[in-house]
């Protein structure tokens, strides 16, 4: 079971892991779906991340620093490595936030199937690189 810590919840008692909870129950549909295998991939390949809460609303797992971010939007689920521009990607994850030096993001659509030892390939990269 991952570690879990508050970060901001906007004054509600509820911890990290119940506000994303919700979250995934709220959204009822694909977008819950994806955020849930997200977030059960990245709490598998890394049992000591840490989920937290932040910006009023966004679930982040962090280890050592942030390692990515799930947020959801009306037509995508996007999952943002915070030193993502660092990490290879020979499966080539990355297809959105390319422009930039240090993050970068995958946008998962409606139908999109998730490349889970890429994406935990990814997890591993990115707490290796917040640990060294």
């Amino acid at each position: 079971m991952a570690k879990r810590t508050s970060g901001s919840n906007g004054g509600r008692g509820d911890s990290p892991s119940q506000l994303i909870d919700a979250r995934i129950e709220e959204l009822g549909d694909w977008r819950g779906e994806v955020l849930a295998r997200i977030r059960a991939l990245v709490t598998q390949a890394d049992p000591d991340v840490v989920e937290e809460w932040k910006w009023r609303g966004v679930p982040v797992w962090s280890h050592d620093g942030m390692v990515c971010t799930g947020e959801t939007y009306k037509n995508a689920v996007k999952v943002t490595f915070a030193k993502g521009a660092s990490l290879d990607d020979p499966a080539g994850l990355f297809n959105s936030s390319l422009e930039g030096n240090t993050r970068r993001a995958i946008d998962f659509h409606e139908g999109d199937t998730v490349d889970e030892k890429a994406f935990q390939a990814l997890v591993h990269a990115a707490v290796a690189l917040n640990t060294s």
